[in-house]
């Protein structure tokens, strides 16, 4: 029978060329003995496939016992453990969706592209994203010898554009909010910008008064946020407790019954595209509109990263006052009889 691979020397290194395709690949080596040995097993395994895979297998079990036998239901365990709680919790509900589940009794050794590309079929951001993680997470273990999937072949993840709540939509909810607390926490949300799970947690330890100051730590990243406190802010925080947790019920309940009981008030009042986290967006938005300076709201809203804050005031519109205006300043400032001759006339 013609064997597929053939060998040629080029220089001092040894060659393989397929038969096939044409194609030529270096085997990265100058020992012939060696050279013999690879081309051998690349024209058995392209005549018995399963005995490939099967001698593959049985040289990878004596590099690490494990190997062989692991799944990825070990990886996602090993992939839930790390990070913070919240984040913890959060990888736990990704990956209980019904691509990922499929994927979790399958032996790493055996996973194929064809099993990837079926759990990402849904076309959902979230399988993509945690799909990826946990490959990279098996990859980096040494647990999955090569990528499934190369990195550049990866489909592109399609995130749906998010949005901050409009001021015509924040005062149809709070007109149509009738539980007093959750009111109080919307307007809250809408002048903080917080998360809802940070705002949700504040006491009155948070407040300085000597110097109205709103202070809290996220959750999410432990970043510090500070917020100088305005007219519309004491007049909200005043209506609040004056004692202990600013919100002493919403925050016994869980953050998906908070967002659950907005996304019922928005489809009362006919809101769509927008939840809890949105006041956040909105904040952001509202503050890049009316030439608030970026670090300043960076450190409003507890973001470390400029490309985070970026992301968050994606879809605001900023209106740039004339030039004209900013030209007489500069005049002003380095000619101050310039200005005023020209006023004199």
């Amino acid at each position: 029978m013609k064997k597929r691979f053939w060998l040629f020397k080029r220089g001092s290194v040894f060659y393989l060329q397929d038969s096939k395709t044409g194609k030529k690949e270096s085997l990265n080596t100058r020992d012939s003995k060696q050279a013999e040995r690879l081309r051998n097993a690349k024209n058995e395994a392209a005549e018995k496939p399963l005995l490939g895979l099967t001698l593959g297998k049985a040289y990878l079990s004596a590099y690490d016992p494990k190997l062989v036998e692991r799944r990825w239901a070990q990886v996602m365990d090993e992939f839930c453990r790390r990070g913070r709680d919240s984040s913890r919790a959060r990888y736990a509900r990704a990956l209980k969706s019904a691509p990922l589940l499929a994927l979790r009794d399958k032996k790493i050794v055996d996973t194929t592209p064809d099993d990837f590309h079926a759990a990402l079929a849904d076309n959902k951001p979230s399988t993509n994203h945690f799909l990826r993680r946990i490959h990279n997470l098996a990859v980096g273990m040494g647990w999955l010898p090569w990528p499934v999937i190369p990195t550049k072949m990866w489909p592109a993840i399609q995130i749906r554009r998010k949005r901050g709540v409009t001021v015509e939509e924040h005062r149809r909810i709070i007109a149509a909010e009738g539980n007093i607390e959750r009111r109080r926490f919307y307007e809250l949300l809408w002048e903080v910008g917080a998360a809802q799970t940070d705002a949700v947690m504040l006491t009155t330890e948070n407040i300085d008064w000597s110097r109205r100051v709103l202070s809290y730590t996220r959750c999410k990243t432990g970043e510090w946020a500070y917020l100088i406190i305005g007219e519309r802010l004491e007049e909200l925080l005043r209506q609040l407790p004056a004692q202990g947790p600013l919100f002493p019920h919403l925050r016994t309940t869980t953050a998906s019954a908070r967002s659950a009981e907005f996304c019922r008030r928005c489809r009362v009042v006919k809101i769509k595209g927008v939840s809890l986290h949105s006041y956040s967006y909105a904040w952001a938005e509202r503050a890049r509109a009316c030439g608030y300076p970026e670090r300043w709201a960076q450190n409003a809203l507890g973001h470390s990263s400029r490309a985070v804050h970026e992301a968050y005031a994606r879809s605001a519109i900023a209106l740039c006052p004339p030039l004209e205006e900013y030209e007489r300043k500069t005049v002003a400032f380095l000619d101050p009889e310039l200005v005023a001759r020209e006023q004199i006339q």
